[in-house]
């Protein structure tokens, strides 16, 4: 008979830092994205701070999980200013306060194997609230029309003077490109490198790296071959020309300004300024989230199976594209004006 493993009676703080370093390992092997691994360490700090530092991990019961969750929902949300000012209150958003219970509820997974509490207490914690928030637009697809619009604002504006150093045109023609026609998560933009794409007799092919470290392979369309030859070509010498030195710039496929690699923060950036170019009935809040709704809900739409959409997007589970598709504004319409019996009804009984 196994004897169970010894209880290592170790403070929350201690606890915390150790599953942090854990998480940064998995994060340099390429398990975990950085956007995971700094979600996790603003939460468990946060956690920690609140079950107080010094307090036995093992100590922390069901109750205190509650009691935890209770405070930090009713907190200022940090991001804000001035949280008072915040349209739906001060305190966190339910969605918000549930990914703060994943971060908590996979760290105590982790410290129950670990050996570092004897159960794990949130299974006397009560569930998880629902979210009834409605589905923000700024998530939901855009139309063929709208999407079109959008990648037309990454030409140069007319009359517009930037100065030479950040004529960044054929980059963010790149990128958006990228979004709306391969659906790929933003995380998996910006960790893109220049050896990740292979180049082949008549095609060009991108590994992209995503979540648990797996891979997939996409092929590049002959007009995103041309908008990323002309990127290399012509913008990124120079970007690269600035910061010579660096090795994860010289790594990069997609670069800022100043020569550096791009983050997930610059990627939402430069496309909320081609939202902001967009004509004004096209144009409205949008992500690049948005734009993998809006891969999947365009190809479905034109037919494709939604095994080979799912296959594009990185899902494991056809059951998580399924929820990325969007209902077009028109398409309902359109469906209703091709009904079969729609055109024409029959007289009425004599």
């Amino acid at each position: 008979m196994v004897a169970p493993p010894r209880l290592d009676r170790i403070s929350v703080d201690e606890a915390v830092e150790r599953y942090l370093s854990a998480v940064a390992g998995e994060t340099v092997r390429g398990v975990l994205s950085p956007a995971t691994e700094r979600n996790y360490t603003r939460d468990l700090r946060e956690f920690a701070r609140l079950a107080g530092p010094s307090t036995v991990l093992d100590d922390v019961t069901g109750p205190d999980i509650d009691d935890i969750l209770l405070r930090y929902q009713t907190t200022p949300d940090g991001r804000y200013t001035d949280p008072a000012r915040k349209q739906d209150g001060p305190g966190r958003r339910t969605a918000t306060v549930n990914r703060f219970r994943q971060s908590v509820s996979r760290f105590f997974a982790h410290a129950t194997r670990d050996g570092w509490v004897q159960a794990n207490p949130l299974q006397w914690a009560s569930p998880p609230a629902r979210s009834r928030d409605g589905l923000r637009v700024a998530r939901t697809a855009l139309s063929a029309t709208a999407a079109r619009s959008l990648l037309s604002t990454t030409q140069a504006p007319s009359g517009t003077q930037a100065r030479s150093d950040q004529r960044l045109q054929a980059r963010d023609r790149l990128v958006v490109a990228l979004l709306l026609i391969l659906g790929p998560r933003v995380s998996e933009v910006a960790r893109a490198d220049l050896d990740d794409l292979v180049r082949e007799p008549g095609s060009v092919r991108w590994r992209i790296r995503g979540k648990g470290g797996t891979s997939r392979w996409v092929n590049l369309s002959p007009p995103l071959v041309e908008a990323l030859d002309e990127y290399l070509t012509e913008l990124r010498p120079r970007l690269a020309a600035r910061r010579p030195d660096d090795p994860d710039s010289a790594r990069a496929l997609l670069l800022s300004w100043r020569g550096r690699r791009v983050d997930t923060q610059a990627i939402r950036s430069l496309l909320a300024r081609c939202v902001a170019r967009m004509p004004a009935e096209y144009r409205r809040a949008t992500t690049p989230h948005a734009l993998r709704h809006t891969t999947a809900t365009l190809l479905v739409a034109e037919g494709w199976d939604v095994k080979v959409v799912a296959e594009l997007l990185g899902h494991a589970s056809i059951a998580t594209t399924d929820v990325y598709l969007d209902r077009i504004d028109g398409e309902l319409a359109a469906a209703i004006a091709a009904h079969p019996l729609s055109r024409v009804l029959p007289g009425d009984p004599g």
